[in-house]
């Protein structure tokens, strides 16, 4: 059976941790930032972990 092709889309989103996590930037930190309030962007600081429910799914595409 061949191999699985790597989705290019979640490769480039997407990074694997020491520990086998998985993590991603959070989306809206990039422009029209004078809009947001402290707290928004305070909250979009440093990665997120994916959810346990879509580790499977996403680990696959990778």
């Amino acid at each position: 059976m061949p191999k699985k092709k790597t989705k290019k889309m979640v490769s480039k989103r997407v990074k694997k941790t020491a520990t086998g996590k998985l993590m991603y930037r959070r989306p809206g930190s990039g422009h029209l930032l004078s809009s947001k309030t402290r707290k928004q962007k305070r909250n979009m600081r440093g990665g997120k972990i994916i959810h346990a429910s879509d580790h499977k799914r996403i680990a696959e595409m990778i």
